[in-house]
């Protein structure tokens, strides 16, 4: 799968790297996520596990070319949201 990322124009590096996320994190996340729904307008939501343990959030639109996404922002769930997925994820593999 080809991934564009959003860069930050004031840095002109993906915005991901704000918060502390890593490319190749963004990736495992959208090859293997436990959820991906719809979002925002076009955007969807991919919300998965790292290699490294991390649970993320991922922000994208597919592109118009088939294989290929446009990730806008990826971030760490923290409190509330990370706890109501952990709910979700063992009520859906009851």
């Amino acid at each position: 799968m080809k991934i564009r990322f959003y860069l930050d124009p004031t840095t002109d590096l993906p915005h991901i790297y704000n918060h502390d996320v890593g490319e190749a994190e963004v990736e495992q996340v959208l090859a293997n996520s436990d959820e991906d729904r719809p979002g925002t307008k076009t955007s969807r939501v991919a919300i998965g596990c790292t290699e490294a343990g991390r649970i993320l959030r991922v922000i994208y639109v597919r592109d118009p070319k088939p294989d290929s996404v446009f990730v806008v922002t990826a971030y760490e769930l923290r409190g509330r949201p990370l706890v109501a997925f952990k709910r979700r994820i063992k009520k859906k593999r009851k």
